[in-house]
């Protein structure tokens, strides 16, 4: 039986992607800071844990619990994370600092953790989950992006370094996915100043759709599933999105720089309108 670790599995992507791990067969260390929202996962057949992905002892102990109870990890999924929101200028940087914590050095301190456990087996792979918006950035996301721009230049560094000793280091970049995600955004776009010439920004921003997605979002289960294939391919590709919304964003990269402006300016003043 395959086994994997799995964090941020509380909720959202993270919940899906436990169960559907569980169901196909593995063995599954579903964690989460947050205890509470792992009680019912234990039913699916998931071993839970608490960890703190700021916290390197906390990861440790996991690792420790897993290699003891069955000698090997096969796959981390590194999905952790949550999406501080709001112009660069007035985000504190205590915000920003505790963002790239948990969404850059948290995955770092998995690595870490995990790498010689995969190195004595021969193998196994790291997922580390990014967004669409670790390569195409968008105003007002520029706090959350920049935590998944430093993921993703870490993740290709590291693919190369440790490809030869049989580790596969992956990338996935969903898009808007339908989960409590635009409620986490409301929650961390309060509590700070906001200067007055990005009133239109902080428009655009409390709405569901441009941080949802609305529409184009797709469902846990779809990225749960991606996931799955992920952890089970002989030989994955560096990098995956799901969904045609997700492919659709990353084609902005292609745009000249003036003309992707310029169509960010159109939606901001669009949603704002809304």
């Amino acid at each position: 039986m395959p086994t994997a670790l799995l964090t941020g599995a509380a909720s959202g992507i993270g919940r899906a992607t436990a169960t559907t791990l569980a169901d196909a067969g593995w063995d599954v260390y579903a964690t989460d800071v947050d205890t509470d929202g792992l009680d019912d996962l234990t039913a699916s057949g998931c071993q839970t844990a608490h960890v703190d992905v700021t916290d390197r002892s906390s990861i440790d102990a996991v690792v420790d619990r897993i290699t003891a109870e069955t000698g090997r990890l096969d796959c981390l999924i590194n999905n952790a994370g949550y999406g501080q929101m709001g112009p660069v200028e007035d985000v504190p940087i205590e915000r920003m600092q505790a963002q790239f914590d948990v969404n850059y050095w948290g995955p770092i301190r998995c690595c870490k953790a995990v790498l010689p456990v995969l190195r004595e087996q021969g193998g196994g792979t790291i997922v580390n989950v990014a967004s669409v918006q670790g390569r195409v950035a968008s105003p007002g996301w520029g706090t959350y992006a920049g935590s998944k721009h430093a993921l993703e230049g870490m993740s290709d560094s590291l693919r190369i370094e440790v490809a030869r000793q049989g580790i596969d280091v992956v990338l996935l970049e969903p898009a808007w996915v339908e989960t409590g995600f635009a409620d986490g955004v409301a929650e961390w776009l309060t509590g700070f100043d906001r200067t007055d010439c990005y009133d239109r920004l902080y428009d655009a921003l409390d709405g569901t759709d441009v941080v949802g997605g609305g529409p184009l979002s797709v469902s846990p289960d779809q990225v749960a599933r991606k996931l799955l294939a992920i952890a089970e391919a002989d030989d994955p590709k560096a990098r995956y999105t799901v969904g045609l919304s997700g492919r659709f964003v990353l084609l902005g990269g292609l745009l000249p720089d003036r003309l992707y402006d310029r169509i960010q300016q159109f939606m901001i003043d669009h949603y704002a309108e809304d």
